[in-house]
């Protein structure tokens, strides 16, 4: 498991983890993963469903729209406040009760007999699709041992998509009948799966029960995972740490905390690259989909169908991405993918700009979701979990988290008014810029984070912040 850093006292990795123990991490990681899984689930069955909800209730185009936009604000509130929640409550409670209000919002959405009381359920489960997306992967993080914590942490993306796959094909089978309220339904079984899941299997993080002074339970935690002999040297480095170094986890964790000169660029990081996988343009690309399936004559026309063929690629690219995120490192993936993405997206607006053959942009498109799907995806996912100092990851996690649900926001608004007065192709063409700067970007100030130990990952910021670009050393087994 990675260890804490002087905020919290513990410093490196557990040591060879036995089989039985990655076993009941990876448990654990997947019923922690059904957060993401809720996170994908509610953000794509509306797609569906509001064709259905707009007849019954005789909504206008913005009512529309609001109905889908307004789980992104709720969004950006939930994960503003997750952090707070987390680190007062901890991690395991306050995914209890993000999935309580899973629950809540999708028994409203089932019973909503009104426009007003939809848009309140949409809310609710922005709410709880917010507060998750920035819990997950803290949870995940503190959970996962070093040598497969890319993977464990990858896990969050992994269960979105497939969480965006399934509400398509929930979509498609309740289609016929038009039945949006089964569709909204069927998210009760993965909101209850996670509330049980959390109150019975999954246990609390043994970094914030070190924090908060828990010290036998920790111990026994990690003696089941790792060891009776491993539990008793981690303790024994907290200690002689809480010694040397005395209480950091009495200060309070805060955006103060934050924009401390030491956490600031671990902050730096983790807001940029939320902006940088929203502004990249996945959404609109994905949105727009519909209208290139169409140009082509393909059957794919029907927009359920052509969101679950949109939804197995990005599925089977995250996938892949799970197989070398801890093999290659978090830095080669990310720099392939948003080089894929460069060239695939400029390609892409040129093939409107030259009016070639829709074939042609359907192609483009297809490998620039893969790109992303294989490494920005959930890349940005497994930084949040690392760069952060222990102490304050919960609150570092909620603000990179905030930051990425503001930008979808954005993005997602701004798109076809940039459409409508600069030309389609040539929106493509400033997501291509985008890019290539946040390609730059990742070169010069994103460290190195695999198998590395949080104070291996601080001073490659540090150095990278001050001094620029640098050769990163050779990765350093941790596990």
């Amino acid at each position: 498991m990675q260890g804490f850093s002087r905020d919290t006292g513990v410093h490196g990795s557990l040591e060879h983890i036995p089989a039985d123990g990655k076993r009941k991490v990876v448990l654990w990681a997947t019923i922690i993963a059904v957060g993401g899984f809720l996170f994908g689930y509610d953000t794509g069955v509306v797609s569906g469903a509001l064709l259905f909800i707009s007849a019954e209730f005789d909504l206008n185009s913005v009512q529309q729209g609001s109905i889908v936009s307004v789980l992104l604000i709720g969004a950006m509130a939930g994960a503003m406040s997750a952090g707070r929640i987390a680190d007062r409550l901890g991690r395991r409670n306050a995914l209890a009760v993000e999935s309580a209000v899973f629950i809540l919002g999708t028994l409203l959405a089932v019973a909503a007999h009104h426009y007003w009381v939809l848009l309140l359920a949409r809310v609710v489960l922005g709410l709880a699709v917010g507060a998750a997306s920035a819990t997950v992967p803290v949870y995940l993080s503190e959970i996962s041992p070093a040598e497969i914590r890319g993977r464990i942490l990858s896990m969050n993306q992994l269960l979105i998509t497939v969480g965006i796959v399934v509400s398509y094909l929930v979509d498609l089978a309740f289609a016929g009948s038009g039945n949006w309220r089964a569709m909204f339904a069927v998210g009760l079984i993965p909101a209850v799966v996670l509330c049980l899941g959390t109150l019975f299997v999954v246990p609390e993080s043994y970094m914030w029960l070190l924090a908060h002074g828990r010290v036998d339970q920790a111990r026994g935690l990690v003696a089941g995972v790792a060891g009776t002999e491993a539990a008793d040297r981690l303790v024994e480095r907290f200690r002689r740490s809480e010694q040397q170094h005395g209480s950091g986890r009495r200060e309070p964790a805060g955006l103060r905390s934050l924009l401390a000169p030491r956490v600031r660029p671990a902050l730096i990081v983790g807001v940029t690259m939320a902006a940088i996988q929203q502004f990249g343009g996945i959404n609109t690309i994905i949105y727009f989909a519909p209208t290139i399936i169409a140009q082509t004559g393909l059957t794919a026309s029907n927009s359920i169908f052509y969101s679950v063929f949109i939804g197995v690629v990005n599925l089977a690219m995250t996938v892949v991405s799970m197989s070398t995120v801890d093999r290659f490192g978090r830095r080669p993936v990310l720099i392939v993918s948003l080089l894929g993405m460069l060239l695939t997206v400029s390609l892409l607006g040129l093939s409107f700009i030259a009016e070639m053959s829709p074939t042609l942009s359907l192609v483009f498109m297809v490998l620039y979701i893969a790109c992303f799907a294989g490494g920005l995806g959930p890349v940005f996912w497994v930084l949040v979990g690392e760069v952060f100092p222990p102490r304050l990851r919960a609150q570092g996690s909620s603000a990179a988290t905030t930051v990425n649900w503001f930008s979808n926001f954005v993005v997602s608004q701004a798109f076809l008014p940039l459409a409508t007065v600069l030309g389609q192709g040539q929106t493509f063409l400033i997501f291509g810029v985008i890019c290539l700067l946040g390609l730059m970007f990742v070169t010069r100030f994103v460290p190195e984070t695999k198998n590395r130990s949080y104070d291996a990952i601080d001073a490659s910021l540090h150095k990278r912040f001050e001094h620029g670009h640098h050769t990163e050393p050779a990765v350093r087994s941790t596990g």
